[in-house]
Order: structure tokens, then sequence, then C-alpha cells
């Protein structure tokens, strides 16, 4: 008997170490990864993160998907650091098995800097860059460098001819760039404990993971104004005002880049359109289903309660200092009229509204209607009627107020009822263009890569942003800077080497539950006959 028990006391004792070792180690984790995010500046939009690890670089040898997120260059470049510098027998265990933080960052040069992030392995002497800084023909050149009171080395790659600057930033933590600029800011820069740039991912979800994209939704408008020549571009717009953070999971799939994951709202922080959407119930997308094929890019809502978010939409407005304006407007509407139009249009507001331009420039507001022949006699008399079915409304900005940001580029726009949807549109010609499409089905899901390409996308969310890259090659010749453009369109590895993006938000919990994806442009038939 006393044998038995005495084996169960070292079967509990064993229990109980392996179950305190575990989580120490999980809690280990998670505080190591805050402790390196809470060392990258933050203006930091976009942080990817990968276990530094052979098994992560095989599967993407002869997978570019990655890759097209940064360009050739910059790829090959963080190669050469990989391979020439840190696989010198002397330095290859000092970041290996470490998870490396990839962050892009806004420069004042209007470019965008990558900067690489880690944790170098506990019993590693940093004297080694000393010991390889006297060998020869290493293929680098390595000299001393001190920033403030952080020390660490400037490295110049004969290959590349170039530098490359690392300092050991604390704790054995060390970021590492090609700006200067950029390490400099890293340098200087220290992060609260208490500041919110970065969500993190809970330690076995992270564990589990092949890659994380981490996503600091404020910053992405700094970073879009590096590549866009106009500042007030509406391509993501909406998504750059959310006050959030998102953390997501890579998916691997050989054709497409799939993230999915949480974005948190920042409720400290002041609402933004995208916050309505937080209260709603995640809905069926069907509103994609009549986009034109030309469109370039577009934002699609759906919510489950139209009253409540009519409803909700007021409030911000309330809290935005729109509260008189808003009023003055429909009580003018009802003086003039006779019409209580906010609340006949809140009763046969449909569930799915949509903003879409095509590869023209065209742009459309689809809005789903309860009953199309209900609302013509409303519309029919706020406008003034050009023939029976097209008027323009006699008041400005009614669909900024009826349905919020989104719509503010239709200030008195033209309308046009079509069965069971409202058109709205600022010229009578893009009325008449979409017209075509709709009577003649002319749709975007006619066409078989779209097809592939939605079968990916989650069947219900709340709000997406969709973009066609073919389509939208022209907007953006226009719309992006030179350089940024040039990579884009000429680059062997860029995003125009993907059909189409899909960002879906679907309310969860007060927050977005996340997926963000990317598909593979198919080779054309005469590309293939020329291979």
């Amino acid at each position: 008997m006393k044998k038995i028990i005495v084996s169960i006391l070292i079967l509990i004792a064993a229990t109980a170490y392996i179950t305190v070792k575990y989580f120490k180690n999980l809690n280990t984790s998670g505080t190591h990864a805050g402790n390196i995010t809470r060392t990258i500046p933050n203006n930091a939009a976009l942080v990817l993160e990968f276990a530094n690890e052979k098994s992560f670089y095989d599967i993407f040898t002869d997978n570019k998907l990655l890759g097209s997120l940064i360009g050739e260059r910059k790829l090959s470049e963080l190669d050469t650091v990989r391979k020439v510098l840190f696989g010198n027998v002397m330095l290859d265990q000092l970041f290996n098995g470490s998870n490396i933080f990839v962050s892009a960052h806004p420069l004042h040069d209007n470019d965008v800097e990558l900067l690489l992030t880690a944790a170098a392995a506990k019993d590693f002497d940093i004297t080694q860059f000393d010991r390889l800084a006297k060998l020869q023909k290493t293929g680098f050149v390595i000299t001393p460098l001190k920033i403030g009171d952080k020390k660490g080395y400037t490295v110049y790659f004969s290959s590349l001819k170039k530098r490359f600057y690392i300092i050991n930033k604390e704790d054995n933590i060390f970021s590492a760039s090609f700006s200067k600029e950029l390490l400099d800011q890293s340098a200087a820069y220290k992060g609260d404990r208490d500041d919110e740039s970065f969500l993190l991912l809970p330690d076995k979800q992270n564990s589990n993971s092949l890659a994380n994209l981490y996503v600091n939704y404020e910053q992405l408008n700094p970073l879009f104004n590096q590549l866009f020549k106009n500042n007030n571009s509406d391509l993501f717009k909406s998504f750059k005002l959310l006050p959030a953070l998102a953390a997501l999971n890579l998916n691997y799939k050989t054709d497409a880049l799939m993230f999915n994951g949480y974005s948190n709202i920042l409720h400290n922080k002041p609402a933004s359109y995208l916050n309505l959407f937080a209260s709603q119930q995640p809905m069926v997308n069907d509103l994609k289903e009549i986009f034109p094929s030309t469109t370039a890019y577009a934002m699609s809502m759906a919510v489950s309660d139209p009253k409540k978010f009519s409803a909700n939409l007021s409030d911000f407005h309330n809290k935005a200092g729109l509260k008189a304006e808003r009023e003055q407007l429909f009580n003018k509407i009802k003086t003039e009229t006779g019409i209580n139009l906010y609340t006949e249009f809140s009763s046969l507001l449909g569930k799915e509204f949509a903003v879409v331009t095509t590869r023209y420039r065209e742009k459309f507001a689809i809005i789903t209607i309860k009953d199309g022949s209900k609302l013509r006699p409303f519309m029919n008399n706020i406008s003034g009627m050009l023939t029976e079915d097209v008027g323009q409304f006699n008041y400005g900005k009614l669909p900024f107020f009826l349905l919020g940001d989104a719509f503010n580029g239709f200030r008195q726009p033209y309308f046009r009822i079509i069965d069971n949807y409202l058109v709205l549109a600022n010229t009578v010609k893009e009325l008449e263009s979409y017209n075509d499409t709709y009577f003649n089905r002319k749709y975007l899901n006619k066409t078989e890569q779209y097809l592939s390409f939605d079968n990916l996308l989650a069947e219900r969310s709340n709000v997406v942003f969709f973009i066609n890259f073919k389509n939208s090659q022209q907007i953006l010749k226009a719309d992006l800077k030179e350089d940024a453009y040039n990579a884009y369109k000429n680059d062997a590895l860029s995003m125009s080497n993907f059909y189409a993006a899909s960002y879906q938000i679907a309310a969860a919990d007060k927050n977005f539950y996340t997926n963000f994806c990317m598909l593979k442009n198919k080779k054309d038939t005469l590309q293939l006959k020329k291979e």
C-alpha cells in the first residue's frame, strides 16, 4: 500500500512539474514577444512575424507570394543578409529559431523602409562580430557603430554595394535595417509598457502559426501618404481611420495569401465610421453579385438591423458635432416637401449597401431597398426629375447623413431605382453605364478567376474592401507616386502578381473577426505557350 501511495505522489509531483514548466514556457513566450514588439517604433503600420527556421524558408523557396508584398529588390537584400552574414558559421546561431519581426515604416524622404527586430540567443557573445570583422573574403566588411548609447555594427555587403546597420537595443534584442534614418529612429524609440501599438496573439495560437501579420490601422494613413500623390485617396479610406489593432495568422496556400484573426477596437480613442458595424451581426454578402465586370475597387457594407444602424449613425454624427447641420437639412426637406425623409428612408433601408469604383473611375453607390416601389415617390419628391426614372437630389449631403462617411463622395447625386436597388452616381452618364451593366448582366462574377477568388472569402461579414489589380492599373498609375508605381508595374515581385485582394471584417464581441486574402494571377495561355 505504501508503495502505491509513494508511486501516486511521484506521479502527481511529475505531473505538477510538467504542467508548471509548460505554462511557464508559454508565459515566457508571450512575454518575450511583447518585449520585442515594444521596441519597434510605433509608426509601423504593418509587422510580419515568422520563425527564423529552415522549414519556413523551405516552404517559400519557390513560392514568391510573401516576397511580392515587399518587392524583388528588398527581398534580395534580406536574403543576402540571411545567407551571407547570418549564414556565416560564426553567427549562424545568433537568431536561429528566434522569431523575426519585419516592420514597415514611413520615412521623411517619401520612402517606406523595413526594420528587422529579433531576440538573440541568450548565450550569444556579441564580440563574435569583432572576430568576424578580422576575417577576409567573407563578402562583407564590419565596422563598429554607436547610436546614442546603443552599440552595434555597420556591415558593408560587397555584392549589394550597400550598408546594413544593426544595434543591440536592450536585453539582447537587436534591430537592423538598410536605412540609417530608420535605425536612428529605432535607437531613440523608448516603448511604454502600456503602449498599445500592436495586438499580440495568444501564446498557443502563436506557437502553431507559420507567420503572423500585425496591423495598426491608425498608422496606415502615413504609410499610404508615402505611396500616393493624393493624401485623400479613397482607397481603403475607412479602414485607415479605424482605431484598432489586428493580429492575423497566415494560412498557407500555394496560390493565395490568406490571413485571419481579430481586429480589436481601441475603445479609449474616438470612434470612426467602421465602429458602427461592431454592434451588428455578420451577414451573407449578396450585393457583390451585381458589381460591374469593370470594378476596380469597392467597399461593401452589411447590417443585420438597418434601423439600429441608422440610429447609431445619428448618434455618431451628434458626437462629431454635426447634429445641427443634419437637423437643419431634414427640417428643410420636411418643410418644403412634407416628407420625414430620415424616418421613411430608415424604414425602407435594406441590409446591404456599397460604393463601387470602376476602371474608368465611374463611381456608383448601390443600396438595397426593402421595396423600391415604396421608395420611389419619396425620391421623386426630393429631386428634380430629368426623366421618368432618373433624377437629381435637390439637397446636398443626403447620402452622407443617411448612410455615413463611405458615401461622402456623393454630394448631390443623380439617382435611379432599379428593382429593389437605389443607385446613385455623380453624373447621368455613370447611371446609364450601370443601367447597361445591370440589364445586360455584365457582372464581375461572370469571370472564372473571380469565382476562384470568391471561394476563398468568408461568406458572412459586415464590411469588405475589394480591389481587382488589373482593373485598377490605370487608377494606380495616376494616383501612385512615380517610384511606387514603377515598382508595382515593373518589379518581378509586386502586387501586380495578384488578381485581387479582399479585406473583410465581421462583428464579434464588439470587435471584428478579420480575413485578408490575396489570390495569385493565373498565367495566361500565351505566356504558358512561350514557356
